[in-house]
């Protein structure tokens, strides 16, 4: 099969030797556009990837406290039937646990310390069916029985108040009781069972959990104030959600996991947005680096354009001629920084420890952040636009000086040759 003639001028074009000063100057500015195309393909592969990753750690940290699905009465009042909602939301096909359980916020003290909690009453046996946190603190959960009063606290909390496994603290219910005396608050001295650590402080600062039947007494309710659920596929939880407000009975409300933590995961979605339109900034500019290249081939190549046309060839064919050549500039530029970006994303984790080694310093510190390994999670949906934009914006920065290629007259291109 015969190659077209402007395939191959285009490709020689590329790789042209430096017989000539000129022609080295122009080899160089075309090896530092593809280098630079090669390198901000690689940062925006790497930047992404890392991104996701912690995405992921912190999203993982958080559904091993959160269900992925909760449904609860209006105004925090009893389930008016939990038997019936569990046994309706366990129908569904993409539910694969459920439990029930009570909310509630509360005041804890311990002494002159006190800290507003989040309470959240649990049954232990269930509860390893809606999050992982009992998959890692399951002996501890266990010994939360019904009518002993007993709690687990997060970590975090724990050590603000200064308690340990078998201190004593008190519970302090926002309802109070009416007496003679005037209105008093609940008090309900509980001890401390354990305690857990989710590696997300939001939660082991401020979590309470306790049997679900005393939390009914202490907060006076007749059942559980809702049902936790957790689903095959947590990406689906918006899905199902909108579902189950279809299929199950009575007025309740639902709520999936990105509604609890939206701020979060807004901020998340958009810083991402954000460094991807900063770092395309940069595979731009190296892509537009190929306009001088090119306009200094044009110019460099005029003889030969000249005689092409006297032979016969098109302005068209002479467009292609110099579209061809950029295009295996940001070709190349895009397969090597594919390569390299997905290099260094997937063994990220062999990396960075290597360069910690050598610089002996410690990028994430284990008593400042959660994690302590570089994450990184390269996703298809974020590497095929990179590659796309990248051989877009090549092609883009080749279209004028191709077309001045195509206007070259011969009659003045070969006077003074």
């Amino acid at each position: 099969m015969q190659i077209p003639y402007e395939l191959a001028l285009g490709w020689r074009y590329t790789r042209a030797g430096r017989a000539t000063r000129r022609n080295g100057f122009i080899s160089f500015i075309s090896g530092v556009s593809m280098l630079g195309i090669a390198l901000g393909v690689a940062a925006l592969i790497i930047v992404l990837s890392v991104m996701n990753g912690f995405q992921k750690e912190v999203r993982d940290r958080m559904l091993s406290v959160v269900s992925h699905i909760e449904i609860f009465a209006p105004q925090g009042a009893a389930l008016p039937d939990p038997a019936r909602t569990l046994a309706e939301a366990r129908q569904n096909p993409n539910v694969i646990g459920a439990a029930p359980f009570v909310a509630a916020q509360a005041l804890l003290a311990r002494g002159e310390d006190m800290k507003g909690t989040l309470v959240r009453g649990i049954d232990p046996a269930l509860e390893g069916a809606v999050t992982d946190l009992a998959a890692t603190n399951g002996q501890v959960l266990n010994m939360l029985v019904p009518g002993e009063f007993r709690v687990v606290l997060g970590g975090e909390l724990a050590r603000s108040l200064g308690v340990r496994t078998g201190d004593v603290i008190t519970l302090i219910a926002p309802a109070g009781q009416v007496t003679p005396a005037g209105v008093v608050p609940r008090l309900k001295q509980m001890t401390v069972a354990g305690t857990f650590d989710s590696g997300h402080y939001e939660y082991d600062s401020a979590l309470v959990m306790l049997h679900h039947e005393d939390a009914q007494r202490i907060f006076r309710l007749e059942g559980p104030t809702g049902v936790r659920l957790k689903l095959k596929d947590l990406h689906q939880a918006r899905e199902v959600a909108m579902e189950l407000a279809r299929t199950l009975s009575g007025q309740l409300l639902i709520r999936d996991w990105t509604q609890q933590n939206r701020t979060w995961f807004a901020a998340v979605q958009l810083e991402k947005r954000m460094m991807f339109i900063i770092l395309t900034l940069i595979v731009a500019v190296a892509a537009f680096n190929l306009v001088s290249t090119l306009v200094m081939t044009v110019t460099d190549k005029r003889a030969d354009i000249a005689i092409l046309r006297t032979l016969g060839a098109s302005p068209k064919s002479i467009m292609g001629i110099f579209v061809v050549q950029g295009a295996m500039v940001g070709v190349i530029g895009t397969c090597v920084g594919l390569l390299l970006g997905l290099g260094v994303a997937f063994n990220i984790d062999v990396i960075v420890p290597a360069i910690e080694r050598a610089l002996n310093a410690s990028f994430l510190p284990k008593d400042i952040y959660l994690i302590s390994k570089m994450p990184s999670e390269p996703q298809s949906s974020d590497i095929v636009p990179i590659g796309v934009i990248s051989l877009v914006l090549a092609f883009v920065a080749t279209l004028y000086p191709s077309w001045r290629a195509s206007r070259v007259n011969p009659a003045e291109a070969l006077r003074y040759e």
